[in-house]
């Protein structure tokens, strides 16, 4: 049986505890501000890229798959800030960014769109928000190492890639009709995407592509699972702003490739505040918050220790 969800209707009271003249300045968008995360982050993917390479042959390439992999599936928090719009003030910028952020993480980011939104509309909710219902919480030790191993998560990316381009929807039942047409073209732009890059690797009998991305792909994955965990497993099944969301401050490093994300209460509670302002957004929200921990270990400490 799923969980109770309680409501409690305080998400709107809750919205109004940052002064309104604070919130129209959160929630300006910058493009300066997303160029220069965006490049800064394609510096870090170059730089990890090219240690990957020098490495080849010898031990020393399994650290730099392990950076060049966290960086890689870090390009998440890139997709996750462009379809709210908040990476760049201008929608295009944040649209491209999303396709190929996206697209180097395997998702479909116009479906992860509305995924997404799904799931800040019934966050929590185990029947109504997508996050719960496509993986539920882990509650044993064999669920837990099941997400964290990525294998759960390359299925559906898999199933996306192959099934939405085509029309077909598989057993997603959480986003709306008028949303499949999106869905249905980003996806054919995506198949695109991966028949040149497929293309031009096999024309050019090289497999760099495969050295820098897939297989720190493949190896950061478990990672960014861990990381995903933390952001509401073990907070009430309410809608109570306050508490179903957990802000984990972590080091400034993870917090800049990351672009503020782990700000993740105050996102989710006012999700149109900029990337480079949720700082801000935590200073005036952080006296009300039930869930701000150091550290994702702790938080994956607390996970494990739940469970029977």
């Amino acid at each position: 049986m799923p969980d109770t969800y309680v409501v409690t209707g305080q998400r709107a009271r809750q919205m109004r505890v940052v002064p309104a003249a604070v919130l129209k300045q959160l929630y300006a968008r910058s493009d300066w501000a997303g160029l220069k995360q965006t490049a800064a982050h394609a510096a870090l993917l170059v730089a990890g890229g090219w240690l990957v390479l020098a490495a080849k042959g010898t031990w020393w390439v399994l650290p730099a798959l392990l950076l060049q992999g966290i960086l890689v599936n870090a390009l998440f928090a890139a997709m996750h800030e462009s379809v709210h719009y908040g990476s760049f003030k201008t929608r295009r910028l944040a649209d491209l960014l999303a396709f190929f952020s996206g697209a180097a993480i395997l998702n479909n980011a116009g479906f992860y769109r509305h995924y997404h939104m799904a799931h800040h509309r019934y966050t929590q909710d185990p029947l109504r928000d997508p996050e719960l219902v496509t993986s539920g919480t882990p509650r044993s030790w064999g669920n837990y190492l099941y997400r964290v191993s990525a294998i759960p998560f390359f299925r559906l990316r898999f199933r996306d890639i192959l099934l939405f381009p085509f029309g077909f929807r598989g057993d997603v039942t959480y986003i709306h009709d008028s949303a499949w047409p999106e869905v249905r073209r980003w996806g054919r732009w995506l198949l695109a995407f991966y028949a040149v890059l497929l293309a031009g690797s096999i024309a050019l009998r090289t497999d760099v592509l495969l050295w820098v991305w897939l297989i720190p792909l493949a190896v950061g994955a478990p990672l960014l699972r861990l990381y995903l965990l933390c952001e509401h497993t073990l907070c009430p099944n309410s809608d109570d702003g306050f508490a179903n969301t957990r802000t984990t401050l972590s080091n400034p490093l993870v917090r800049f490739i990351m672009w503020n994300l782990p700000y993740h209460a105050e996102h989710h509670l006012l999700p149109n505040i900029a990337f480079h302002n949720l700082p801000e957004a935590h200073r005036h929200l952080r006296p009300h918050l039930a869930h701000v921990a150091t550290g994702y270990v702790q938080v994956n400490r607390e996970i494990v220790r739940s469970f029977p």
